[in-house]
């Protein structure tokens, strides 16, 4: 399960994509938007801005921006850095492997086997899908929620 810092951190993320890139974000209007708590808002940000994910400007007007392109930051990414490996197992990890315990032989471990494989399909998602989708796809279903809408209305005047 994703934990409430991935979830956040990517919520914080969408926003600061969302806002004019020429002007840093406040960890406030971030944490009242997305309704985060603020402390733990500026543990993530810490957090992100030190993956060179985002950039923190000093100041008065100081806040964050994107360091990178949303295209280029991937869910894979902001899921790793706060909850670790995305394997099931840790028998199965890329980055955290470490024998099972209880296994005789992993050479031949079915368990291992089918959970290798289900790593590898949920990486390769995670890693494909950005920043940039999740904003994509939250404005189309926007747009779907708003014509469904019209066609309820339009029908309702008849």
């Amino acid at each position: 399960m994703l934990s409430k810092k991935a979830k956040y951190g990517l919520k914080a993320l969408e926003y600061i994509a969302k806002q004019d890139q020429t002007i840093p974000v406040q960890t406030s209007d971030i944490s009242l938007a997305e309704s985060i708590p603020r402390k733990f808002l500026e543990t993530i940000l810490l957090d992100l801005k030190k993956n060179e994910i985002l950039l923190s400007i000093q100041g008065k007007n100081g806040g964050y921006l994107l360091k990178l392109p949303p295209s280029e930051i991937t869910i894979g990414r902001v899921v790793r850095l706060f909850d670790g490996p995305i394997a099931l197992l840790p028998c199965v990890s890329s980055n955290f492997y470490e024998p099972c315990e209880d296994c005789e032989n992993e050479a031949f471990c079915g368990l291992k086997n089918i959970f290798a494989e289900v790593r590898e399909a949920t990486g390769s998602i995670l890693d494909k899908l950005s920043l940039k989708d999740i904003l994509r796809r939250e404005f189309e279903l926007k747009k779907k929620k708003q014509l469904s809408n019209n066609k309820t209305s339009c029908s309702n005047k008849k």
